[in-house]
């Protein structure tokens, strides 16, 4: 029988969980940007081979929550932790077994679970003196039974190959839970809004930090030109910010559409044509009803 099971990965917000999930997967499924809290969503990435299926899901940051949206984003990391097999905590020397990792481990699974919890030391390629991770380390084992604690840059994939081989030896024996293709459980519509996101936060990482959510409006066959038609709408929560986006003579958002087409084309494969609007939506981030309108809600 074929090893399944599902791998939680947590830790605090920016220290690359949404780097190593691609890097599992070898596609991009998980957005990216030097911002924390950059993942609002567990984001399930399936990997399937001849040993096993493996389903990864990329949780949002661990943090002290600061609106609505903050506690829905809280929730979704802690109840995969408590759903899933395996439970990788990524960490980086600069925060390693800080307040914030400390309250983390609390949210561990308990040894008596009988949960596997390995420990990532990530971003090692910028740490020159290695023998620095020792205390880390050291320390780590004294504050939680970690089944392993292991260094790695989640950039560099002979790291990952690596990982990957350690959480497979921990897999229990199970069935597929998946097709053997399928990549994610997210929908087109979730990934193509992310992409347009990840672009907004790149391109305004300055003046828009977490005021940006996107939905897709429509999707649409075009017959006569060939590929689609998408119509997507970024909202904020300010007009000055919606004048950020739009940029001078309308070149930002010129700008951001240009990259996150890209990006979409490559993730569906075909050609489309992307048109993007900027509306205000006041302080939808502490709004119930503007939560569950842009699809932050169960």
């Amino acid at each position: 029988m074929r090893r399944s099971g599902f791998i939680a990965i947590s830790g605090q917000p920016n220290v690359g969980k949404s780097t190593m999930l691609n890097g599992f997967l070898k596609e991009k499924l998980a957005i990216i940007s030097e911002r924390p809290e950059t993942t609002r969503d567990n984001i399930r990435g399936i990997l399937t081979d001849k040993e096993c299926q493996i389903i990864f899901v990329d949780t949002p940051g661990i943090h002290k929550p600061h609106d609505l949206l903050g506690k829905l984003m809280l929730s979704r990391a802690q109840s995969s932790l408590m759903e899933s097999d395996i439970v990788i905590f990524v960490t980086e020397k600069r925060l390693a077994l800080n307040e914030n990792d400390r309250n983390i481990i609390e949210r561990l699974p308990r040894p008596e679970e009988d949960k596997k919890v390995i420990l990532v030391i990530n971003k090692v390629d910028k740490v020159k003196d290695k023998k620095l991770l020792l205390p880390i380390i050291e320390e780590a084992g004294k504050l939680y039974p970690f089944n392993e604690i292991i260094p790695i840059c989640a950039l560099d994939q002979s790291d990952i190959e690596k990982l990957l081989i350690i959480i497979k030896s921990y897999l229990p024996e199970g069935p597929l839970f998946y097709p053997e293709e399928q990549l994610t459980d997210k929908s087109e519509h979730f990934i193509i809004q992310e992409l347009i996101r990840e672009k907004t936060l790149v391109f305004t990482y300055e003046e828009v930090p977490h005021s940006v959510a996107v939905v897709v409006d429509n999707i649409e066959r075009d017959e006569d030109k060939g590929g689609l038609n998408i119509q997507a709408t970024i909202y904020v929560e300010r007009t000055s910010q919606k004048s950020i986006i739009i940029g001078k003579k309308g070149e930002m958002i010129k700008r951001i559409g240009k990259e996150a087409r890209s990006d979409i084309e490559k993730f569906l494969g075909e050609h489309i044509y992307l048109d993007l609007w900027v509306k205000v939506k006041k302080k939808w981030k502490k709004d119930p009803g503007a939560l569950e309108e842009l699809g932050y809600t169960d």
